[in-house]
């Protein structure tokens, strides 16, 4: 969830000297972002996966978390926690998720567009002793990538709110297809996202069930939450970040 450039400066607490480099590189990204909106136009490549490229090159993983979010934990190891069954990370990003699910007994799929995110994951996954399928690729294409189905837990923690609008209603069929009869979606998003992001990113409970309850999902509950990110203290209160719990339909 890449962050405006303000956001950064005022919750890092650096040398100038480090500062003068992070905010350079954080301006890079964001004219490149536009140089690549351009580029796309003759290129089938759609410019939010070139986006997420460059910012892991530059290193500016502004929503990388050290620990899943406490919503996840309870799913996992709470009073009422499900069965380990078969799990999907969207947009794993570094694989925080996707060990932490391997670790405690799910078989995991995970998806990412970013190469580079996909090596760290798996370094992460190898480091913990852990395995997971990782598949690079768009997550609004999961048939094509061969996700498969059947999965009881689909996670999504940031990836859906910065996809383009276009693209969202092949999301949705795609994780609807994957989910199991009576999974569990877990969607994190912004409802108020960085004006100066490099991509437009938000979500709304509205869209939420606009998109999913004619698909076949039921909302049972939306609330806002919080989790802390490695380089950006309360990036979760500044743009609002929302949990949506969805279950899949039994089957008929």
């Amino acid at each position: 969830m890449p962050c405006q450039e303000e956001c950064v400066m005022d919750a890092i607490n650096e040398p100038r000297s480090t500062i003068r480099v992070r905010r350079s590189a954080t301006r890079l990204a964001i004219t490149a972002s536009g140089v690549l909106l351009l580029h796309q136009r003759t290129h089938r490549l759609r410019w939010y996966r070139l986006v997420y490229r460059l910012l892991y090159r530059l290193g500016l993983i502004f929503w990388q978390r050290r620990i899943p979010p406490m919503d996840l934990i309870n799913m996992v190891e709470g009073p009422a926690s499900l069965q380990p069954g078969r799990a999907l990370d969207l947009g794993c990003g570094t694989g925080t998720d996707t060990v932490y699910l391997a670790t405690h007994g799910w078989d995991v799929t995970a998806v990412d567009t970013t190469p580079k995110a996909l090596n760290i994951a798996r370094r992460n996954a190898s480091a913990a002793g852990v395995t997971a399928r990782f598949i690079h690729g768009d997550v609004t294409r999961l048939s094509e990538l061969g996700v498969g189905s059947g999965f009881a837990l689909l996670l999504d923690f940031g990836c859906f709110h910065t996809l383009p609008n276009d693209l969202r209603t092949a999301y949705v069929q795609g994780v609807s297809d994957a989910a199991a009869p009576g999974a569990t979606l877990l969607l994190y998003g912004f409802r108020r996202p960085p004006k100066a992001a490099p991509m437009h990113a938000g979500v709304t409970v509205d869209e939420i069930r606009d998109r999913f309850i004619s698909s076949g999902w039921e909302l049972v509950n939306a609330q806002r939450t919080s989790v802390e990110t490695t380089a950006v203290p309360r990036a979760d209160e500044r743009f609002e970040l929302w949990r949506y719990q969805l279950r899949r339909a039994d089957a008929s």
